[in-house]
């Protein structure tokens, strides 16, 4: 292995990735992706798009996953914080159903692999964030599915968010520890659990 480590997470086909920072008085130097690297760790990707975002404190974007042209996704936080999650939705997996979190900052400068298969989503704790991502396949119009961010079914344990299931995916009642209230889109308000 070279300048970026990845370790397996619980649940097959989620990677974490940490690179190696060199830094000195100046600033920092780190590379975010190494093909070499990441196929010495059993992951062969061919990235053909490159995304990024920017959300304010208290968003929440997700459960999304794609309907017939799945992607995988390299992700990782270039300002600020999320809480980012995966959902197994692969038929016949062992772990189908279940979730994986992991923070992610631009302190800690993790990345996470999330493979083809999951539903994937992101709760931002800091004022703002700014999220960037590699996809193995281009997005295509009308194939987004999506869940329920709080399916009790899944029970994503979302840090520093405080309400109930009311039933829906709605974020009337729900806000972090602070008081921010949570900030769905109308979309992630209406998808159904799993």
């Amino acid at each position: 292995m070279g300048q970026i480590k990845v370790t397996k997470a619980p649940i097959d086909g989620l990677y974490i990735i940490e690179p190696a920072v060199h830094g000195d008085s100046r600033g920092y130097f780190m590379e975010t992706y190494n093909k070499r690297d990441m196929e010495e760790a059993g992951l062969n990707l061919n990235f053909v798009q490159d995304n990024q975002s920017m959300s304010t404190k208290g968003v929440l974007r997700g459960l999304h996953y794609q309907i017939n042209y799945p992607q995988g996704k390299l992700v990782r936080v270039i300002k600020g914080k999320v809480f980012d999650v995966a959902v197994d939705l692969r038929e016949g997996s062992k772990t189908y159903g279940k979730w994986f979190g992991v923070e992610l900052s631009e302190e800690n400068k993790k990345q996470f692999y999330i493979s083809e298969g999951f539903a994937h989503g992101f709760l931002v704790l800091s004022d703002f964030a700014e999220f960037c991502y590699k996809v193995t396949d281009f997005y295509h119009p009308n194939d987004e599915g999506g869940l329920a961010w709080n399916d009790p079914s899944i029970g994503i344990d979302w840090p520093e968010l405080n309400g109930k299931y009311n039933g829906t995916a709605s974020s009337e009642g729900y806000s972090l520890a602070d008081g921010t209230p949570l900030n769905l889109s109308e979309k992630d308000q209406k998808w159904k659990t799993l």
